[in-house]
C-alpha cells in the first residue's frame, strides 16, 4: 500500500519514523512518501517531499512573515497527495497545517485521512472538533485523558494507543554517560549522593527547545540551584537545536553544566529537577525523578486573561493532566519566581520528604494510567486491520 504522512516538527518526525518501521512489518510492499525529517527519511522505501524545517514556524509574527512560504508547501502537499493517489494519509500531530490537509483530501474523496497523535483541541481550539468529525477518518491518542474527551464529550470514537514517552523511557538503556562530541560532560559520575539524600548527586535543568523558553525561565532556576551547587552537580539538559554558545551567556558566574543528546541519561541519575512545562515533565516522572514545574509566561496578566477565557484546563504538565490532580507543583506566570519555585523545590530534595514520597506515589498513578500498549505497534496493527477491511 501507499502511505503518505505529514509531520511538521521534530516530535512528528520522531514519532512517525517509529510508526513507518511498524507499518512495513505490517506490511511488507509499504511505499512511503511525506513530508517530514531526517529519521522518517532514514525509513527504507521512503520519500521525502518537504523537510518539516520549511514548515515549522510557531508563534504569531514568524508565521506572518512567512505566510507565502507556509500557504506555498500547504499547495504543493496537496498537489502531491492528488497526484501519488495514496491508500491512506497518516498526519502527525501539526494541527495548524494538517487539519487543512486533511480537509482537502476528504472534500477532494482522494483516500481515507488518519490521524496519529491527536490536536490537543481539549487545552484549547475546542471548535476544531467540527472539523476532525468532518474530515477524519481515524484518530489515535497518545494521552489517556483524551478519550473521555472525544469519546465521552465529544461522541467521536478514538484509539488510545499508548504513549510513545512510555514506549521510549521503557526501552532506554542507563549507560554510563558520554559526550563523544566534545561537550561538556558530567564530571561527577556517581550514583552516590550527599548526606541526607538518596539517589544520584545530580539535579536535572531542563529549560525548553526553545530560544524564548530558555531566555525567560533559564535564569530564574539557576539562581534557584545556586544554593544547592556545593552538594549536587548541577546539569542543563541542552536541545538539539540550540547551539552551547547560547546557553552559556546564562550559566557565566554559576557552576552548571551542560550536556547535549544525553537527557535520559541525565534524568536516570538526577534526584531532582527544574523542568519547563511539556513532554519533558512526562519524561522527569517516568524516571522517577522528583519535579517542579516552572513556566515563565509574559506578561502575567495575559496569560492570566488567556488561561480564564480560552484555556480549558487546569494544570499546564502532562503528569497533572494525566493524573487529573496535582502530583506536581506547578510554577507558572505569575507565580513564576525564584521565591516560590525555591520552597516548592526545597523539600523535594530531602530523600525521605511527604512531598517527596507523594510525588513517587503519583507517579506510579501516571504510569499506570498510560498503560502498557507500545504507541507506534499498536497504531500501526490498527492502521492494517482498518486499511485491509476498507478494501
Amino acid at each position: 500500500m501507499k502511505y503518505y504522512l505529514i509531520a511538521g516538527e521534530a516530535s512528528g518526525d520522531l514519532h512517525a519514523s517509529r510508526l513507518m518501521q511498524e507499518l512495513k512489518k505490517q506490511d511488507a510492499n509499504a511505499e512511503f512518501r511525506f513530508y517530514g525529517g531526517d529519521q522518517m527519511a532514514a525509513v527504507q522505501g521512503a520519500t521525502m517531499v518537504k523537510h518539516y524545517k520549511k514548515l515549522a514556524y510557531m508563534g504569531f509574527i514568524p508565521v506572518f512573515l512567512h505566510l507565502p512560504t507556509i500557504l506555498l508547501n500547504m499547495r504543493r502537499a496537496k498537489q502531491d497527495i492528488k497526484a501519488w493517489q495514496p491508500d491512506v494519509v497518516i498526519l502527525v500531530d501539526y494541527p495548524g497545517f494538517n487539519l487543512k490537509i486533511a480537509k482537502y483530501v476528504k472534500k477532494n474523496a482522494i483516500a481515507p485521512v488518519y490521524y496519529y497523535i491527536a490536536p490537543k483541541i481539549w487545552a484549547w481550539k475546542e471548535y476544531r472538533i467540527k472539523n476532525i468529525k468532518r474530515d477524519v477518518d481515524e484518530l489515535f491518542s497518545i494521552l489517556p485523558f483524551e478519550v473521555d474527551f472525544f469519546e465521552g464529550k465529544h461522541h467521536y470514537p478514538i484509539h488510545y494507543v499508548g504513549n510513545p514517552t512510555a514506549d521510549e523511557v521503557r526501552a532506554h538503556s542507563k549507560a554510563p554517560l558520554s559526550s563523544p562530541e566534545g561537550d561538556t560532560i558530567l564530571c561527577k559520575q556517581t550514583n552516590e549522593a550527599p548526606s541526607g539524600t538518596a539517589g544520584g548527586a545530580l539535579i536535572a535543568i531542563l529549560c525548553g527547545s526553545r530560544r524564548q523558553e530558555i531566555r525567560d525561565n533559564l535564569p530564574a532556576m539557576l539562581q534557584v540551584t545556586d544554593k544547592y551547587s556545593d552538594k549536587y552537580q548541577v546539569v542543563i539538559a541542552g536541545a538539539p537545536s540550540i547551539d552551547a554558545d547560547y546557553y552559556r551567556q546564562f550559566m557565566e558566574g554559576h557552576q552548571v553544566s551542560i550536556v547535549f543528546n544525553q537527557t535520559y541519561d541525565l534524568l536516570s541519575r538526577a534526584h531532582a529537577a527544574l523542568v519547563t512545562s511539556g513532554t519533558a515533565t512526562l519524561e522527569t516522572a517516568l524516571f522517577g525523578v522528583p519535579q517542579v514545574v516552572c513556566y515563565e509566561a509574559k506578561p502575567h496578566w495575559f496569560f492570566k486573561w488567556l488561561r480564564k477565557k480560552l484555556l480549558k484546563v487546569k494544570y499546564v504538565s502532562l503528569v497533572n493532566l494525566i493524573a487529573n490532580r496535582e502530583v506536581v507543583k506547578e510554577q507558572v506566570a505569575n507565580t513564576f519566581t525564584v521565591e516560590n519555585i525555591e520552597k516548592e523545590f526545597s523539600v523535594l530534595l530531602p530523600a525521605n520528604s511527604p512531598q517527596r514520597q507523594q510525588m513517587l506515589e503519583g507517579y506510579k498513578e501516571v504510569w499506570q494510567r498510560l498503560g502498557d500498549k507500545r504507541a507506534p505497534e499498536e497504531a500501526a496493527r490498527i492502521m492494517a486491520e482498518q486499511l485491509v477491511s476498507a478494501r
